[in-house]
C-alpha cells in the first residue's frame, strides 16, 4: 500500500510500544545532530594536520554547524507545523545523511566546512521537529512529560559524549569516521519514520517570514564572521567595521520589522517576560562558555599535553558521567521546587571551572585536571532542564513551541560565539604550543568565569515574584490558540533540558 493510500493513524491510535518506537526515532535524530556540535572538536588536530588547515578554518569547521542551526531552527519548526511533521523529518535526516558523507569526503577544509553546512541545514529539520513529534506522539500529559524529560537528556549526554566517541574514532579509524558514522544511522532512521512515524501538522501553522529570516541570518553571520577574521584582518579594518554595522543595521530592522507583523520570525513580545528573556540570555551564556571550553580544552590535551584523540576523550569522560546522572535528576527537582537551584549551582559551578582554569599549565596533575572537568561536567549537567523551564514558565500553550525554539537557537549562538571567540583568543598561540598556549587562554577563561557569574545572577533574577509577575503579562498578550480561551496563569512546567 503506497504512503497516499495508507490509513491515517492519530496518535491516539498508536500503542504504547509504538509511541515508544517513534520516541527512539526522534531520539536516535537529536543523538546524531547534537553529537555533531562536540565530536568534531576532538578531532580538530587531526583534520588540521591532514587538510593543512588554518585556525579559522577549524572555527568555521565548528561555527558553520552550528552557526547554520541557530539562523533557521525556528523556520524549520514552522515549515513542519506547515507542510508536516514527518515529511520534513524524512528531508532533514536525508540532507543531514548526505552531508555527513560529504564531510567524510572532503578533499580540503573549504569542502569540510561547505558539507557541515549542508549538515545544519538537515540539523536544523531534525532538532524543533523531532521534539513536536514527540509532544504530538504522547497526548497523556504525564506520558509527554516522562518522554519530553527522555528527549532532553539525550541532547545533554549526547553533548557530552560526543568528544569520547569522537577520539575512539579518530584513534582507531581517522577523522573521516567521525562523519561516516552516521551514514547508516541516518539511512534506519530514513526507514523506520516512514514506516512507524504518523504524519501530523499544527492547527495553526505560522506564517513563513523571509525578511524576519535574512536579517536574523545577516545578524548572527556578520558577527560571528567579524570575531572569526578579526585576529587575522584587526578589528580597524573597513571589512571587520563594515560588518559590524551590518549587524547593527539588523537588529535595528528586526526591532523595526518584526513588531508589526502578526506571525514573525522573532516573536518580541515574548521578551517582555524577564524568565524567557533571561532564559535565552542564559542558553547563550551557557553554551558560549561550553563551546569556548570543549574548543580550548581538546587542543590544549592533545596539541599542548601530547595526548591521543581518544585519551584526550576519555579525560572529559568525567564531564559525560556528571550529565548523565544529573540531568534526570534536575529535570524531578526542577519539577519539584523550580529552577532556582539548579541555576546557581549550574552558573556556580561555570564561574569555578572557568576560573580554575586560568592556572592550568602544561605539566598540570591529571587529577587536578580531571577535577576541574567535573565542575565543568555539574555545570552541563544543571543547566540545561532549568533554563527550558524558565523559558516556558508562564507562557500559553501555542507560544510553547516559539519559546523552545529560540532557547535552541540561543544555546546553539552561543556555541557559535564561543568558538569564535576562543579560536580569536588562542589561534596565534597553537603552534607555539607549550606556556604561550596557556597563556594567551587565560583571557577566555576569565571570559567563563564572568559568564557563569552572569547566569548564576539571571538565575535568581528570573525566578523571584517579579520576575514571575512580567511573564504573567507576557502570556496576557497572546490569546490561547487551542482553547480559545485566555492565557494561563504563570506556573513552573517540569522541563528537563532541550537542544
Amino acid at each position: 500500500m503506497s504512503a497516499s493510500t495508507r490509513p491515517k493513524i492519530t496518535a491516539s491510535e498508536l500503542s504504547r510500544r509504538h509511541r515508544f518506537l517513534v520516541l527512539a526515532i526522534c531520539c536516535a535524530s537529536i543523538v546524531v545532530v547534537v553529537m555533531d556540535i562536540s565530536i568534531v572538536n576532538v578531532a580538530l588536530s587531526a583534520i588540521r594536520r591532514d587538510l593543512h588547515a588554518s585556525v579559522s578554518g577549524l572555527q568555521w569547521t565548528v561555527d558553520a554547524y552550528t552557526l547554520v542551526l541557530a539562523s533557521f531552527l525556528v523556520l524549520a519548526g514552522s515549515t513542519a507545523d506547515r507542510v508536516g511533521r514527518r515529511r520534513i523529518f524524512q528531508v532533514g535526516l536525508a540532507a543531514f545523511g548526505l552531508g555527513s558523507l560529504l564531510c567524510g569526503l572532503a578533499p580540503s577544509i573549504d569542502w569540510l566546512i561547505a558539507a557541515r553546512a549542508l549538515q545544519a541545514v538537515g540539523g536544523t529539520m531534525l532538532n524543533p521537529v523531532a521534539m513536536a513529534i514527540t509532544a504530538n506522539t504522547f497526548p497523556d500529559p504525564a506520558e509527554r512529560a516522562r518522554a519530553i524529560g527522555v528527549f532532553g537528556s539525550m541532547s545533554g549526554l549526547s553533548l557530552a559524549l560526543g568528544p569520547i566517541l569522537g577520539g575512539a574514532l579518530v584513534d582507531a579509524f581517522g577523522w573521516r569516521s567521525i562523519f561516516w558514522i552516521n551514514v547508516p544511522i541516518v539511512a534506519v532512521a530514513i526507514l523506520c519514520t516512514a514506516l512507524f512515524v504518523p504524519e501530523s501538522r499544527a492547527a495553526r501553522a505560522r506564517r513563513f517570514d523571509p525578511v524576519g529570516q535574512t536579517l536574523m541570518i545577516l545578524v548572527l553571520g556578520s558577527v560571528v564572521y567579524a570575531i572569526i577574521e578579526s585576529k587575522g584582518l584587526g578589528w580597524t579594518s573597513p571589512i571587520i567595521l563594515g560588518l559590524l554595522a551590518v549587524a547593527v543595521l539588523g537588529v535595528v530592522g528586526i526591532l523595526g520589522y518584526e513588531s508589526r507583523r502578526v506571525d514573525p520570525l522573532l516573536e518580541l513580545r515574548l521578551f517582555r517576560s524577564v524568565p524567557f528573556s533571561a532564559a535565552i540570555v542564559m542558553a547563550l551564556f551557557a553554551l558560549c562558555g561550553f563551546g569556548a571550553f570543549l574548543f580550548v580544552t581538546t587542543q590544549y590535551l592533545q596539541d599542548v599535553r601530547g595526548m591521543s584523540a581518544l585519551t584526550a576523550g576519555l579525560c572529559l569522560l568525567p564531564v559525560g558521567v556528571l550529565v548523565l546522572v544529573l540531568s534526570p535528576l534536575t529535570g524531578r527537582l526542577v519539577g519539584a521546587s523550580g529552577p532556582r537551584l539548579p541555576l546557581v549551582i549550574s552558573g556556580a559551578a561555570l564561574a569555578l571551572g572557568g576560573g580554575a582554569s586560568i592556572w592550568l599549565e602544561p605539566t598540570t596533575p591529571l587529577l587536578a585536571l580531571l577535577a576541574i572537568y567535573l565542575l565543568f561536567g555539574v555545570f552541563l549537567g544543571t543547566v540545561n532542564p532549568p533554563i527550558t523551564n524558565t523559558a516556558v514558565s508562564g507562557m500559553p500553550r501555542s507560544m510553547a513551541g516559539v519559546a523552545t525554539s529560540l532557547a535552541s537557537a540561543g544555546r546553539q549562538t552561543g556555541t557559535t560565539l564561543g568558538v569564535a571567540i576562543a579560536g580569536t583568543t588562542v589561534g596565534s598561540a597553537l603552534a607555539r604550543g607549550g606556556t604561550a598556549y596557556t597563556n594567551a587562554a587565560h583571557g577566555l577563561w576569565w571570559l567563563v568565569f564572568g559568564l557563569g557569574v552572569g547566569i548564576l545572577a539571571l538565575g535568581l533574577l528570573s525566578t523571584g515574584r517579579w520576575a514571575v509577575d512580567t511573564a504573567r503579562r507576557a502570556a496576557a498578550l497572546f490569546e490561547e490558540v487551542d482553547t480559545g480561551a485566555a492565557a494561563v496563569p504563570a506556573r513552573s512546567v517540569p522541563a528537563r533540558g532541550n537542544a
